[in-house]
């Protein structure tokens, strides 16, 4: 058994292991999460379950990807500042690096035709992906929540926002967080409520489109999603392909695809998006904007954990935040399906349906099978969308 010390366990110990966790984290937050709790409670003893887990309700209370929060932050328990940074760099970078490769092969100027076909097999079934993520995120919020006619009212405006105005669905966000607050009589003094608008600063950055856009799209994806991975993708979509025409609407479907089937945090998906804007410069630009927030999160606030945990505001707002982020991957889906463009493709969203909501078969398998039937129709000379 080695020290529970915190800032005793070596940097090396600390790299080695959070990197291992995300070259071999495939099946998005589920996985991070029970990976972590093995190896800093189970096989190494640094922390017990009972920190284990109020880490983990507190990540689950901060905006953005909370597997990757928990991640930074058991590695600052056991390894200090340094160790966040090692340990949080380990979880993400390899994620970013695979993305980065993958997004030059998909997203090229001449993609050869097995390529195209595998983007548009497994990019058929993202949207079926979208449904099964809000499914298991809905139940359990559900099941916790004291008032089960808000929690469907706040859900209905996430999916209308997913489905409808993706560009604004923070605006929604933050207002049915707000609203929530204010219902459950603890909403905070005006001058703090006018704390938010610095948020929104950015915005007019990105109105000029180029990196700072780039950034911008990153900005909302690591610092202003609540509910989930998952979540980042009606947060991107409508920037990515409608606003700033990065990329088309089945691009965007293979960049969703390559955040699913590869491992680490879901979240790295934005470097595709980066990617297809700015090539290289934009990936890596995306990528350090998206997961900032996380770090400094954890490294600026990690000693407040125990009060963001009990915190009632805190839980006040995600009770609004939370189930309309739910609601809105659940919309989501709806742009994404309709993305598609071949007949065949509808196939393999219905089988994916079938597969991952009914069968409740994994996420990789399912979208890894979905590329093979798009390579298959691609060289027997099918219509592969461009």
């Amino acid at each position: 058994m080695e020290s529970t010390a915190a800032e005793a366990v070596p940097l090396r110990t600390i790299g080695r292991h959070w990197t291992r966790i995300g070259v071999t984290g495939f099946g998005g937050p589920p996985t991070h999460i029970a990976l972590l709790r093995r190896l800093v409670v189970d096989e190494r003893h640094w922390i017990d379950q009972r920190e284990f887990e109020d880490a983990l309700a507190a990540c689950n209370l901060l905006p953005g990807p909370a597997s990757t929060q928990l991640a930074i932050f058991l590695a600052r328990r056991i390894g200090g500042p340094r160790g966040a940074v090692v340990g949080g760099l380990g979880f993400i970078v390899p994620a970013v690096v695979l993305i980065v490769a993958l997004s030059a092969l998909f997203f090229g100027e001449t993609p050869p035709t097995w390529v195209r076909g595998a983007g548009a097999g497994a990019g058929a079934a993202v949207a079926a992906v979208a449904v099964r993520a809000g499914l298991d995120l809905a139940r359990p919020s559900l099941d916790r929540t004291p008032s089960r006619g808000r929690w469907l009212a706040y859900a209905v405006l996430g999916a209308a926002a997913g489905a409808l105005v993706g560009r604004y669905l923070v605006l929604v966000l933050l207002a049915c967080g707000l609203l929530e607050l204010w219902g459950a009589g603890r909403m905070i003094d005006r001058t703090r409520v006018h704390s938010w608008l610095p948020l929104w600063a950015p915005a007019v950055v990105a109105g000029a489109g180029g990196l700072g856009a780039v950034a911008w799209v990153a900005f909302k994806v690591g610092a202003l999603s609540y509910g989930g991975g998952f979540v980042i993708i009606p947060l991107m979509q409508s920037d990515a392909v409608h606003t700033y025409h990065w990329m088309t609407s089945g691009q965007f479907l293979n960049a969703v695809a390559l955040g699913q089937v590869t491992p680490g945090p879901v979240v790295a998906t934005v470097a595709a998006v980066g990617y297809a804007a700015h090539r290289v410069e934009g990936a890596a630009l995306a990528a350090a904007v998206a997961f900032a927030p996380s770090f400094a999160f954890v490294l600026l606030g990690g000693g407040q954990f125990e009060r963001i945990r009990t915190s009632a505001r805190a839980r006040a707002f995600l009770a609004g935040a939370g189930p309309a982020a739910i609601g809105a991957i659940l919309g989501a889906a709806i742009p994404l399906a309709a993305a598609l463009r071949e007949t065949w493709q509808f196939g393999v969203l219905a089988a994916a349906a079938i597969a991952l909501v009914i069968a409740r078969r994994g996420i990789v398998v399912t979208l890894l099978g979905a590329g093979i039937v798009g390579v298959v129709i691609a060289l027997a000379g099918g219509p592969v969308p461009r």
